[in-house]
């Protein structure tokens, strides 16, 4: 059952074969039938399926090949989005990290591809498929009796409503407050994790940004400053744990949920939150309702690890301690004495030894080894040997999967 000792985030780096096909959809106006899109895909996944297999990984994904971004198509499939193409700067809070990031100083627009409700937002079974086809596409590759074990990975409830100014997630017309939108992002969101269930998922990753956002000084005095937003920082936190809660409400107990507090590795390697865990931790690790909380540690910008105290005694954490950013090889008896660090405070905060603290812990690398398509500084090489040595320090600290 997850999570397991040894764990990944979720992307990993995609083969040349299959960015072809994508950039002759792209640029030559191909379909994805004239380019042979899925059986490439398919191929695609089968070998990085094996690859995850042959490491000693447990929960497999796709390598989020289906995807050319890391929060893939499903906000777009639920009926009542409106998707925005250069969207007006003044829509947007611009403190927000990762609209700092991306906008574009000169045109003042939000480039890509940004989502609002543009009514009432439900659920189609027909058109909501991206997941389910990456799911049934793992599937493929792994014996039915190991399909509990496949994680597949999912954008945060929140994605679309943290970067945009008050009331600008939603159209007067679809929406009176966040409440109400909140309200109805919940009831897709169950209704999407129904369908996944039912299909044999067992394992879900929330990859959540806005999270660590909140760890930021620099987003915190930018809200501060923001004469349109109502209530504080933090009722906004706690308005984003009851969206999670909500969501997942309705799980079976069966059903492993984990939230991937992502700091960023974006094209280039960059990332975009600085800021330790301390000031939202005691909040997040006891209100949160899910499983697993997958951390970034692979740099002081994360802080220490004297947050994870106050862990409750019914939480995982898996500490992401190896950089998808740098090709050099972290030190594995450094590695190891991180790992027995973290324990002790994990320790500590419940009344326990270090012993019992390890059940509760497990390693990663910090974050996705390509959450977009291209621009990273790895090799599939470079990676394997990352995957290796979480693999190899997970059975030397541990002895099991």
């Amino acid at each position: 059952m997850a999570p397991f000792r040894a764990e990944h985030m979720g992307s990993l780096l995609r083969p040349q074969e299959l960015l072809d096909v994508r950039e002759a959809i792209r640029e030559k106006g191909l379909s994805e039938e004239q380019a042979g899109l899925h059986a490439v895909e398919e191929k695609a996944v089968g070998h990085v399926v094996k690859l995850q297999q042959d490491l000693g990984f447990k929960a497999v994904t796709s390598g989020e090949y289906n995807r050319t971004r890391f929060w893939g198509l499903m906000w777009d499939e639920f009926e009542g989005t409106i998707r925005l193409q250069d969207a007006e700067a003044s829509m947007f809070r611009l403190y927000h990290p990762d609209v700092v990031s991306l906008i574009e100083q000169d045109r003042k627009v939000m480039p890509g591809d940004s989502v609002i409700a543009g009514s009432k937002l439900s659920f189609n079974p027909a058109k909501s498929v991206s997941n389910l086809h990456e799911l049934r596409l793992v599937q493929k590759f792994v014996p039915e009796s190991e399909w509990g074990n496949i994680k597949l990975t999912m954008i945060t409830p929140a994605w679309f409503h943290m970067r945009y100014k008050q009331g600008r997630a939603y159209t007067k017309e679809a929406y009176a407050n966040d409440a109400e939108y909140f309200d109805d992002v919940a009831k897709v969101y169950q209704a999407e994790l129904d369908v996944l269930y039912k299909a044999g998922l067992r394992n879900v990753q929330f990859d959540d940004p806005g999270l660590a956002y909140f760890c930021s000084d620099k987003f915190r005095q930018g809200w501060e400053e923001d004469k349109d937003n109502i209530g504080t920082v933090d009722d906004l936190l706690d308005a984003y744990i009851k969206l999670y809660n909500d969501s997942i409400s309705k799980l079976p107990a069966d059903f492993h949920t984990g939230v991937h507090l992502c700091r960023g590795n974006f094209i280039g390697g960059r990332h975009f939150a600085e800021g330790a865990y301390d000031i939202i931790a005691q909040k997040l690790f006891t209100d949160l309702k899910v499983n697993t909380f997958y951390l970034e540690y692979d740099t002081e910008r994360a802080g220490g690890f004297e947050p994870l105290k106050y862990l409750p005694k019914d939480r995982h954490v898996v500490i992401g301690a190896i950089s998808t950013k740098l090709r050099d090889l972290e030190d594995k008896e450094e590695i190891k004495q991180r790992i027995y660090k973290a324990a002790d405070f994990v320790a500590e905060g419940s009344g326990q030894t270090r012993e019992e603290a390890l059940k509760r812990i497990a390693l990663s690398p910090q974050c996705g080894f390509s959450t977009h398509e291209t621009g990273y500084p790895l090799s599939e090489e470079d990676e394997k040997k990352k995957l290796a040595l979480v693999r190899q320090i997970a059975d030397e600290i541990w002895g099991e999967a």
